[in-house]
């Protein structure tokens, strides 16, 4: 007979890292870009589906990610998450590189992806789109809301970390429920959106700047270190204080919860 229980293999689990970072930046930038202000020569875009249609894609990609490919890697799509589990004992420090270099591939082939769909855009969308940042992250004159430094350093570290502890929490081995996990998950995604996506367009997820910011010019490039950092600041700190106050018991081997980490 043969075992269906099988652990995937680490290729397996890369391969579905890359596609669920790649459909979670697709579906929450390419939203951004395409379809938040539509028409594109109406100042009023009553089509476009504005910030909450944003939040709902960045939400609804994880939901559908994490059902996909969850049960292959995990589904974290996201290298302050993965970078969080690790410090919270849930996943193999080991690991880590080979998934955050799987997530970082994910996210460029999905905003080259968008490039690609705009070089057959009507008129100026393309040059458009990247004079005006590519949906990267900003502060300052490129926060959406001109919102500062500070500002985009706290939510980043502060979001990333909630984030981090409720997929830590809907997650665990005994406690969780694996069922519902990714849609508590995607909830939470949505409303870190709604949340933030005034100061500094949201990341919380360095894939997903990296992705936007290598096409959003030299200012997104330039501000590009505050959304790498700060998130992996808030993923290790959720990280480290779900271990030593909400998880006081050690850990399953990390072995045994990789699968259901989502």
């Amino acid at each position: 007979m043969t075992d269906t229980t099988t652990e995937p293999k680490t290729s397996t689990k890369l391969v579905a890292e890359a596609l669920g970072t790649m459909l979670l930046v697709f579906g929450g930038v390419g939203t951004a870009l395409i379809a938040s202000a539509f028409p594109y020569d109406d100042p009023a875009n009553p089509l476009g589906v504005g910030f909450v249609g944003v939040a709902l894609a960045f939400g609804l990609t994880v939901v559908v990610g994490a059902y996909a490919w969850g049960p292959v890697s995990g589904g974290h799509f996201n290298p302050a998450i993965t970078l969080g589990l690790a410090a919270s004992g849930r996943f193999p420090w080991k690991d880590t590189v080979a998934y955050i270099v799987a997530q970082l591939i994910g996210g460029v082939v999905a905003t080259s992806l968008i490039v690609l769909i705009g070089v057959y855009g009507p008129g100026t969308w393309l040059a458009d789109a990247m004079n005006g940042g590519f949906a990267s992250n900003g502060f300052g004159d490129a926060s959406p809301g001109g919102f500062g430094l500070g500002a985009a350093i706290v939510v980043e570290v502060l979001l990333t970390a909630f984030f981090v502890l409720i997929i830590l929490g809907v997650t665990h081995p005994t406690r969780g429920n694996a069922l519902l996990a990714p849609l508590a998950i995607g909830l939470t995604l949505t409303l870190i959106h709604l949340i933030s996506i005034p100061v500094d367009n949201t990341s919380v997820n360095p894939a997903r700047s990296i992705a936007a910011a290598i096409y959003g010019g030299t200012e997104a490039l330039s501000q590009l270190w505050v959304f790498i950092v700060f998130p992996i600041v808030g993923g290790l700190i959720a990280g480290w204080v779900h271990r030593a106050l909400l998880e006081k018991t050690p850990a399953p081997p990390a072995e045994e919860t990789a699968r259901v980490e989502l």
